[in-house]
């Protein structure tokens, strides 16, 4: 069944401000205080979400009631953090000493955390639990795969995988193919672009987070399974890449609207949601928001087109985690909680609003993943024997900055012509290769 294969390809491949946490530590209008709840007293942990809104802000706050409904000795209190600025907020609370007492943490962020001593391991914490066993394990070692000592920093909750949201609607109206090819992808954002009546086949996300979606993008279509090679250098420079990256962002203003040089990623789910473009790259993750916005059948999750070999291509590691940071005075209550969010109720849950995979087994046995047609999209690619799953230097401690930094603003010096596509990969390429070089130096890797 779908399930064992799903197992086997993950392993293979997956401040708030000071003045805000002040006013968290304040917050003390039920008369408590921070002390161990040994003492009879409750005890208050701070939790940080790194992908606040009004989609997903509610779904932790319900689950935050009903934790403090069964445990009363403990308040968590919920700190929501923009998508764009969370990790920015997290590496100064780091620099600060300033942490909450756990998180959810993208596992790109972990090797970075883990260097920087912020994360408390949770290898005892884990062995120890009911959760042993019943979460992915794939997931869990690649967690401990990408971080030097090899230590377990985060727990996944969820699995993501990146897909094309179209609006199946308009391509039925206009008699258009859905594609499966690269050529019918830049056929179809041709010939679905109807600028008269401001509808654009395509969106590019060429502001903030524009990396992700060009890597994946690109490592789809060019179906390398290796990031960097074994002596050093990256592939991302490739002539495929140069080739894929003149093609795809040659889409812009043609057939993509003019904002996408600055659009980020609330700017690029909007223009979909609302009907301007027909197709837009992201993951199965913000199924939530399209289920509201749009009626069902007008939307579809298909898989990115295959690579020129005819393999599906994903990012391995695609998950997020909870984390507990060493700063905590509350480690066991710290636990407690992630060991809640990470139970087959709560994992159930929250990956149901969000529309994303659960990485619990026993919630994979439920109708709900069953009849989604998004999360059995998912399935068709990582249960694919064929899928390449590539691997990214997660653990290099500048490749969240890099990507951030470099590509980011690479991608719109591309697509406004101040540089060109060898250039920015040129660049990019550069970055990597010097970051993998100090850490070869550093760790004698």
């Amino acid at each position: 069944m779908f399930k064992s294969k799903f197992r086997k390809s993950i392993a293979v491949g997956t401040i708030a401000t000071a003045l805000l946490l002040a006013a968290c530590g304040d917050d003390e209008s039920a008369g408590k205080k921070e002390v161990s709840a040994e003492n009879g007293k409750p005890v208050k942990i701070t939790f940080w979400d790194e992908n606040a809104g009004p989609q997903r802000t509610p779904i932790w706050e319900e689950l935050i009631s009903r934790f403090e409904k069964e445990n009363p000795m403990i308040d968590v209190e919920y700190v929501g953090l923009p998508k764009d600025s969370a990790k920015s907020k997290m590496d100064a609370a780091i620099a600060a000493d300033d942490t909450p007492d756990l998180a959810s943490v993208q596992t790109s962020w972990l090797p970075e955390f883990s260097i920087r001593e912020a994360l408390l391991p949770l290898d005892d914490y884990f062995a120890d639990s009911e959760l042993n066993g019943m979460i992915n394990e794939g997931a869990l070692n690649f967690n401990k795969d990408i971080v030097a000592d090899k230590k377990l920093y985060g727990i996944p909750y969820t699995q993501n995988l990146d897909i094309l949201w179209v609006r199946k609607d308009w391509f039925e109206e206009k008699g258009v193919k859905i594609p499966e090819t690269w050529d019918e992808f830049y056929a179809a954002a041709e010939a679905m672009t109807d600028k008269v009546n401001n509808r654009y086949g395509y969106t590019i996300r060429g502001g903030a987070g524009g990396s992700f979606q060009i890597q994946r993008m690109m490592y789809a279509y060019n179906g390398f399974e290796n990031y960097l090679t074994e002596d050093g250098k990256a592939t991302i420079n490739d002539s495929k890449n140069v080739e894929f990256i003149e093609k795809y962002l040659s889409l812009y203003e043609d057939y993509t609207p003019k904002s996408d040089i600055t659009n980020g990623y609330k700017e690029m789910i909007a223009g979909f949601d609302t009907g301007v473009v027909a197709m837009v790259q992201h993951n199965i993750g913000s199924f939530g928001e399209h289920k509201e916005a749009l009626e069902e059948g007008q939307f579809q999750a298909i898989p990115l087109p295959k690579s020129e070999d005819g393999n599906y291509v994903a990012e391995g590691g695609n998950t997020i985690g909870i984390s507990i940071f060493n700063g905590t005075d509350n480690p066991d209550e710290a636990w407690k909680f992630a060991e809640f969010l990470n139970s087959a109720a709560s994992q159930s849950f929250w990956n149901e609003q969000v529309g994303q995979i659960p990485t619990n087994s026993d919630v994979l046995k439920e109708d709900w993943i069953q009849n989604s047609p998004h999360i059995q999209t998912a399935f068709e690619v990582y249960d694919d024997p064929n899928t390449v799953l590539y691997k990214p230097p997660f653990y290099l401690p500048e490749y969240r900055s890099i990507l951030d930094g470099t590509v980011d603003a690479g991608i719109q010096s591309v697509m406004s012509g101040k540089a060109s596509a060898q250039e920015f990969l040129d660049e990019w390429a550069g970055a990597m290769e010097a970051a993998q070089a100090k850490y070869s130096e550093h760790f004698g890797k």
